[in-house]
């Protein structure tokens, strides 16, 4: 029997390093300069020129590829959605997007505030949406490391 649940994901950070530190690493090919998880990240073979995908590959063997939707340097997010995966996903689609806020006033100014959310299809279980959440949590702490080493 399924548990019912949340088909979102959404997690957030405070990251000790100037708004630009930040941003300047938020590109699907340059994920693996940050996160560990990954083993490389870089565009597909097969993607034209009108569309960008990059493939992740994971250090556990997994392949994603994922296309950026929407990419914004206004408004400072970048979406994305995953439309192949060896192995293949136990769901039919997941939209992400990461977004990043300069920190302008408070104890955190200079700092940067960034989200990353998930949103799946209804036949993900909990146990896709708990692992998207620690996934993202990882990933955040990896970017604070590496975007705080930026700053020295």
């Amino acid at each position: 029997m399924s548990i019912p649940t949340s088909t979102s994901v959404s997690e957030s950070a405070v990251i000790a390093a100037p708004f630009s530190d930040v941003w300047h690493l938020i590109k699907l090919q340059d994920f693996s300069k940050f996160w560990s998880n990954l083993d490389k990240s870089e565009r597909a073979k097969e993607a034209s020129g009108e569309t960008d995908i990059v493939q992740w590959t994971f250090k556990d063997g997994t392949v994603l590829d994922v296309k950026q939707e929407e990419h914004s340097s206004i408004d400072h997010f970048i979406t994305y959605s995953v439309i192949s995966s060896q192995p293949a996903l136990s769901y039919t689609s997941v939209v992400s997007t990461i977004r990043v806020y300069p920190v302008t006033s408070g104890e955190h100014e200079g700092q940067t505030f960034i989200t990353w959310s998930g949103n799946f299809s209804s036949d993900a279980d909990a146990g896709v949406i708990a692992d998207a959440k620690f996934k993202r949590r990882e990933a955040l702490s990896d970017l604070a490391k590496a975007a705080s080493a930026g700053k020295k």
